[in-house]
């Protein structure tokens, strides 16, 4: 699913170094994940549009259970 402003940020990001992108995420609310190679130009052009950089990483260790 996508809209012409989703449409629009993914252009962007393209325009400003973005390999590629997905939109992720589920329910009310998502996330645009994009690759690049220069963080930089392209966090700089997705804030000056009003996003919000959400960072995280990669967990490598698999699957654990967890017991609270």
């Amino acid at each position: 699913m996508s809209n012409r402003e989703i449409d629009g940020y993914y252009e962007l990001a393209r325009a400003n170094g973005a390999i590629g992108g997905k939109l992720i995420g589920a329910g009310g609310g998502g996330f645009l994940l994009f690759y690049t190679e220069n963080k930089a130009r392209l966090s700089a052009a997705m804030a000056a549009a009003g996003l919000r950089e959400v960072r995280f990483r990669f967990d490598f260790g698999g699957n654990r259970v967890m017991q609270y």
